[in-house]
């Protein structure tokens, strides 16, 4: 069996599990989201500023961003393996290959800890 880097040496199913569960918080996220703006049309700057000072808040989306950030990085570390090594080959691929993931790397550590210094800030 192959087993993926994204994990550490789980299995295929493992990322798919991954994939499926981030999907589901991000969704429930946004449901909530569009159902509070929805339910709140006169919706004021103090409003939205003590629904975010609620700690169980700034957890839902602190979960949510952690989701986001998972979800994107097997993501494109599955686009990345399968397009960027089939699609050019030699070792000019895994160059291009390890240079793009380190790239969103650094950029989803950055947004992680920049969400969560706004969240929690």
């Amino acid at each position: 069996m192959v087993t993926q880097v994204t994990n550490f040496g789980r299995s295929g199913l493992a990322d798919w599990l991954v994939q499926r569960a981030t999907a589901v918080i991000m969704l429930a996220y946004l449901v909530f989201m569009v159902g509070y703006l929805v339910s709140n049309p006169d919706l004021t700057f103090d409003q939205w500023k003590a629904l975010f000072d609620q700690t169980w808040m700034a957890a839902f989306s602190t979960a949510t961003l952690l989701a986001i950030v998972a979800h994107a990085w097997i993501g494109l570390w599955a686009v990345s393996t399968d397009y960027m090594t089939t699609r050019m080959m030699g070792a000019k691929a895994t160059v291009v290959r390890l240079a793009f993931q380190a790239g969103y790397s650094i950029i989803l550590f950055y947004y992680l800890v920049w969400g969560i210094k706004i969240l929690w800030g």
